[in-house]
């Protein structure tokens, strides 16, 4: 498997020269000065590409030219964001960067309720409270209809929390949900953003009457108009995971285990569409065993996330170290050495340690935790390398 980390282009405290001391060998990143849905050029494509490669490493994967809400919900301006998409692969496949990791999730890329949870030892990581997310949908966002998404017991400790939490600890939650984990990614909010919760409203309401059935048709009608582009290319296209792996604000999520991924491959059965395995995401759900999706799933999976995590009691889970938690990570190892060898892979999130948590780089994204798994990770990738050869 080839070492890449993610990088977040020339800003990015985390220096490329960093990178290529600690044994990076590729870069997964993004043009994130573009707005979402303008076309990437070549000449903003090959500047990054050549800077990149000017410290010796090579621009992998794409995470990601992201899918705007209306190619989505199928809005009205859908057919010319497809274009516009499809001239950006193109142009991606004339520089020669082949994977794009996209995601197909509405509104909200990824939750957590928490960034800094703390361990034990002193480190920490991202955690998800069921319950505290359960009181921002309820009591903050106010979601029409949302207590049919909880149970009775849940619906009660929501009340209890509703006597202790303080304006700080709202506010908290609300930038964490809504502002952090988002703004960086998708940009549909923004860090200053005035009044984030109604921003956030709107971009709900678009999906108003859209349920599972009818997203996952948006995605086949997407999926099938850039097909032609990435086989002229050869440019593969992989989905993540929702990440959690299951509904939450009344959305529906379409990739969430083994029936969601078998569907998106069947409906347009192309070696050009494929799956991001992302080992954390999908471990977060109980429902999933990652080492039968890796079994199952290895031929068409173009791209590797290698992260764990630890689902607890609740619904809540936590983000574990790369050696333990329901992601078995070095099973993962063998199977994808063993199916599709030579797959981009990328060691995620794990625990902010030594200080990282005061160096101001993107929630959720260490420097030292990232590097130890690296290093953890590598000796995993040596054991499977020794069980080949033997």
């Amino acid at each position: 498997m080839e070492k890449t980390w993610r990088w977040f282009g020339k800003k990015d405290k985390i220096t490329l020269d960093m990178l290529r001391q600690i044994g990076v060998e590729g870069i997964v990143t993004a043009l994130h000065d573009v707005p979402n849905g303008e076309i990437w050029t070549e000449e903003a494509i090959n500047d990054l590409k050549t800077y990149i490669e000017s410290y010796g490493l090579r621009w992998s994967v794409v995470e990601s030219l992201p899918v705007c809400e209306a190619i989505k919900y199928a809005g009205p301006e859908r057919e010319q964001l497809i274009e516009n998409y499809k001239v950006s692969l193109a142009n991606l496949g004339k520089c020669g960067v082949k994977t794009v990791c996209y995601n197909f999730m509405p509104v909200i890329d990824w939750i957590r309720t928490d960034l800094q949870h703390p361990w034990a030892d002193g480190t920490s990581s991202l955690y998800f409270d069921r319950v505290r997310f359960a009181y921002f949908d309820l009591r903050i966002l106010g979601r029409e209809g949302a207590e049919k998404d909880y149970s009775a017991e849940e619906l009660v400790k929501v009340a209890e929390l509703d006597k202790t939490i303080t304006e700080a600890e709202k506010d908290d939650l609300i930038d964490t949900i809504i502002v952090k984990t988002q703004g960086f990614v998708n940009g549909n909010i923004k860090e200053g953003d005035k009044n984030p919760v109604n921003i956030f409203k709107k971009l709900l309401a678009l999906y108003k009457g859209i349920d599972r059935d009818m997203l996952r048709e948006n995605m086949r009608y997407f999926l099938s108009a850039i097909m032609p582009v990435c086989e002229e290319y050869g440019v593969n296209m992989c989905v993540h995971p929702d990440d959690p792996p299951f509904q939450v604000l009344g959305l529906p999520r379409i990739v969430t285990n083994e029936a969601d991924i078998a569907w998106f491959l069947n409906a347009v059965d192309n070696p050009h569409n494929g799956l991001t395995f992302c080992a954390g995401s999908l471990s977060a759900g109980e429902h999933n065993d990652t080492r039968e999706l890796a079994k199952k799933f290895a031929k068409r999976t173009h791209f590797v996330h290698l992260r764990s995590t630890a689902a607890m009691p609740g619904g809540n889970f936590i983000e574990s170290s790369h050696l333990t938690g329901r992601g078995h990570l070095i099973d993962l190892i063998r199977i994808f050495e063993k199916e599709n060898p030579g797959l981009p892979m990328r060691v995620d999130h794990g625990r902010m340690m030594l200080g990282d948590e005061d160096k101001g780089y993107n929630p959720g994204y260490s420097f030292h935790g990232r590097m130890l798994a690296l290093a953890q990770v590598e000796g995993m990738m040596a054991v499977v390398q020794d069980e080949i050869n033997n």
